[in-house]
This record gives C-alpha cells, structure tokens and sequence, in this order.
C-alpha cells in the first residue's frame, strides 16, 4: 500500500516514512495500539511488538496476498513511469 493510500483510509491514523533501519525508535516516540506486519512473520520479530503490547496495545498479523509486496509497491513508486 502506498503512503498515499494509506493516508486516505480511514482505519489509518498516521503514516510515517522513515529513514533508520527499523522502526523501533518511531514505535518509541509514537506509541501506536495497533502495530500491524505481515503473516510471514512471527510476533516475537516484529520490531517494537515489547513497546506496543507493554502499552496495552496489540500486534496483529496479516495473510499475505500472494503476488503483492509492500516492497515491491516502494520500489515501483520510486523508478519514473515510461512514456
């Protein structure tokens, strides 16, 4: 999903590009309730899910949809169109 998308849903409160590594440092400062990743991963490795789930809030996994990848959407958003 694109940032821009994700500003216009309406589940979505904030929608924050950051340029460390993880988002650790953002989870600290923003303190989200509901931390979302993918499925392909297991709660235990979700960066920050300590933080969340210490404030009460939750991390929720997601089924992949096959042939979509957050990544690849980034990826295409940054080479110019052709044409």
């Amino acid at each position: 999903m694109s940032v821009g998308h994700s500003r216009r849903c309406e589940a979505v409160d904030l929608v924050v590009v950051f340029e460390q590594d993880t988002p650790l440092e953002l989870i600290r400062r923003v303190r989200p309730k509901v931390l979302v990743k993918g499925g392909d991963y297991r709660r235990e490795e979700v960066v920050g899910h300590e933080l969340v789930e210490s404030g009460g809030g939750e991390v929720i996994l997601i089924d992949l949809v096959p042939g979509f990848s957050t990544s690849k959407l980034v990826h295409r958003s940054r080479v110019p169109a052709s044409g």
